[in-house]
């Protein structure tokens, strides 16, 4: 049976709560020198960017010491280094903890905020903010919420605890309910259970739901509606975890979440520094039994829809026209 190489710890310290990117290099290959593999693997960061990297020392190998282009090819190596962080437009808005131990951080995360560093969106995370703000240069993310939808995420403390909370979800075992504003619907039948097969290709903004077996459950119900404004305030409880499940299944029921700029159509894209009309959807609730602890966890976020709240100020009506819509 083939052991699996144990990973070395970074030698690189975290930069404003990102970690260092690690590279392996293969264990077999034409390759020569480091440098030649390096430079051929990471094209994409652009024409000499990496030969530049390697000639000022920034890329180093497992003893912190920095690797040269002309290095003998080590099959099996890890390297790594930091990359240049992206300029970002920070995101006003708070990022709160509603529950710390040693073992858990539970956060309730804004609109806009990433969950996790990816593409664009590195250092304004909620898990970059978060190691920075409480000092835990351990912690990471038991799971994800898009970026656009707010409210309760886990985060683990402990590296080697970590597992044992992703099981948690990835076996189910973790009570999740959202809240969503959308229009009203007279004739939709609820409360209902939807169940479909949906699709996310890589590459493509938009998921959607396709023939065969399904994969994404979610039991949909309305809360309270509004005649005046034609909203319904609707309680939403997946017991699957499919990328975008919510917001394709409640616009599959001809209700699109309110502010979703990917369905039922993709819009043009957001700029970054617009924080206006936040999509209408909120994790509100998190429960779980503590697979460290054994102890019964329920949260609950303290946020508001502003749509349901204060549709015309979300909408951003004019003043005139709000009384009118109130």
């Amino acid at each position: 049976m083939r052991r699996k190489t144990r990973t070395p710890p970074s030698p690189l310290p975290q930069r404003r709560g990102v970690d260092p990117v690690r590279v392996r290099l293969p264990t077999t290959g034409p390759w020569v020198t480091v440098g030649e593999h390096l430079v051929e693997r990471l094209s994409g960061a652009g024409p000499g960017v990496i030969e530049a990297m390697l000639d000022a020392g920034r890329i180093v190998g497992a003893d912190g010491r920095a690797v040269s282009s002309g290095d003998p090819y080590v099959p099996g190596m890890f390297v790594w280094f930091h990359r240049e962080l992206p300029a970002e437009v920070p995101v006003p808005f708070p990022l709160v903890v509603v529950y710390r131990d040693a073992h858990v951080v539970v956060a309730d995360k804004p609109h806009f905020l990433a969950t996790t560093p990816r593409g664009s969106h590195v250092a304004e995370t909620a898990l970059a903010r978060l190691r920075r703000e409480l000092d835990i240069p351990g912690l990471s993310a038991a799971h994800r919420l898009d970026r656009l939808t707010a409210g309760l995420v886990l985060f683990t403390v402990r590296p080697e605890e970590r597992g044992a909370y992703q099981t948690l979800f990835r076996d189910r075992r973790v009570r999740k309910e959202y809240e969503a504003v959308a229009p009203y619907g007279p004739a939709l039948a609820l409360p209902r259970t939807v169940r479909s097969r949906i699709l996310k290709e890589r590459g493509v903004l938009a998921a959607r739901e396709v023939e065969g077996e399904p994969n994404a459950v979610t039991r949909v119900e309305l809360i309270e509606h509004r005649a005046g404004d034609a909203l319904g305030r609707y309680r939403l409880t997946p017991e699957t975890g499919q990328t975008h499940q919510l917001r394709v299944h409640m616009n599959s029921l001809g209700t699109p979440i309110l502010g979703d700029p990917l369905y039922p159509g993709v819009t043009d894209p957001v700029p970054a520094d617009d924080f206006q009309r936040p999509l209408q959807l909120l994790a509100r609730k998190l429960e779980f039994s503590d697979p460290v602890t054994g102890t019964e966890h329920r949260f609950t976020s303290a946020r508001a829809l502003e749509a349901w709240s204060s549709y015309p100020e979300w909408a951003g009506e004019p003043v005139s026209d709000r009384a009118t819509s109130a």
